[in-house]
């Protein structure tokens, strides 16, 4: 770890982060877990872990590859942890870190709201589209 001196700790202390700002490295947090892979795969390891083979057997739709990056995404941000167990085959699972969890309630919410309330966003749909 990295000694900072009293100076850099203050200015540390000053940043506001605000994803309105364009230059806000929380835009690209906001982005990785805005996405429906990343929510969804979250969701999905929020009951604990999978390997690879579950997680694109239990999300319809993503491929192999999309599943590979988004999961290394999430790994990269501190959101999913990977280990891998040396066996014969070598067993890789997947399961969220203590700050990936905290995104659970969130993006559980707005899972169970899009289910919910689907019919009326079609029927929304549907008259914004017949006006146009």
């Amino acid at each position: 770890m990295t000694t900072q001196s009293a100076q850099q700790r203050r200015a540390e202390e000053r940043i506001v982060y605000d994803a309105f700002l364009a230059v806000c490295p929380t835009r690209q947090v906001l982005a990785t877990v805005g996405d429906k892979w990343s929510s969804l795969l979250i969701t999905a390891l929020s009951d604990g872990s999978r390997r690879h083979s579950q997680l694109r057997t239990q999300i319809g739709g993503i491929s192999q590859k999309m599943l590979t990056q988004t999961l290394r995404e999430l790994e990269r941000d501190g959101l999913v942890r990977r280990t891998v167990t040396l066996q014969v085959p070598v067993r890789v699972d997947y399961e969220l870190t203590a700050l990936g969890q905290t995104l659970v309630p969130v993006l559980r919410a707005l899972k169970d709201w899009s289910e919910t309330h689907i019919g009326e966003v079609l029927a929304a749909r549907e008259r914004y589209d017949g006006a146009t």
